[in-house]
């Protein structure tokens, strides 16, 4: 769950290469909460209300470094979610995450990254488990607009489907993308879709866990991602494209 200390996150930097560098990833594909948006002071705030209405385990803040350790399903586990009742429980999240919208911030540098990859010719989605209005109003204009494609309320488990969509619907093969979370299921359902996966140390589980899992690329900083996105032209090629230019 999320850690604190942004500061380590994003580092003031300006992305304009000397020369056009050439994209490895054709089409990036973001989670939201915990890789773009810090919603975790908000979940904080409501998981014991849900727990209270569901009828499932309360949360205490002592044991927020073992949860963050624990994989969906066992979180469902530990806090004794029947499985029936997790649509539900997203319904309602999802519902009042839409009237809460205004307490999400975003974490620094998410708009610069989103910005140099479409700037390079990148395409970027975003698949997430919160509903689309909520997701578009926090990233704002700006971004939203930067983005090709919103595929939102994917179930739990789900976003392996949600994949595999914006693959067909933008035009790109499985080898061609990246995915980038924060948890281990966001892994899980990116190897299920053939697609590279990367994973943030700023979200809900904690790095040790996620390197565990062994994603493509483990992410510390926002400014991290483009470097693994963009292969810069190596110097020979560039200074003989500027001769001819």
């Amino acid at each position: 769950m999320s850690q604190r200390g942004e500061a380590a996150i994003f580092r003031p930097m300006e992305i304009v290469p000397a020369f056009p560098p050439k994209p490895v990833y054709r089409l990036v594909i973001f989670d939201f909460d915990g890789t773009l948006a810090d919603t975790f002071p908000w979940f904080a705030t409501v998981v014991n209300p849900t727990a209270d209405r569901f009828r499932f385990r309360r949360a205490v803040p002592e044991e927020t470094h073992f949860m963050r350790g624990l994989d969906a399903r066992e979180l469902l586990e530990y806090l004794a979610i029947a499985r029936w009742k997790v649509p539900l429980i997203a319904r309602h999240l999802r519902k009042r995450a839409e009237r809460e919208k205004d307490t999400f911030r975003l974490f620094p540098g998410a708009e610069a990254i989103v910005a140099a990859l479409d700037e390079a010719g990148v395409k970027v989605a975003v698949v997430s488990s919160n509903g689309e209005e909520t997701v578009r109003h926090v990233l704002g204009p700006g971004i939203s607009g930067r983005v090709d494609q919103f595929a939102c309320g994917a179930a739990l488990f789900g976003k392996a489907r949600k994949f595999a969509r914006v693959l067909a619907q933008q035009g790109v093969m499985p080898r061609e993308a990246l995915c980038i979370g924060d948890e281990t299921r966001d892994i899980t359902a990116a190897r299920r879709a053939g697609i590279a996966c990367g994973a943030v140390s700023w979200g809900y589980m904690r790095r040790d866990v996620l390197e565990a899992a062994r994603p493509d690329h483990l992410f510390d900083a926002m400014e991290e991602i483009p470097a693994a996105v963009l292969e810069p032209v190596p110097p020979a090629h560039a200074a003989a494209a500027q001769r001819m230019a």
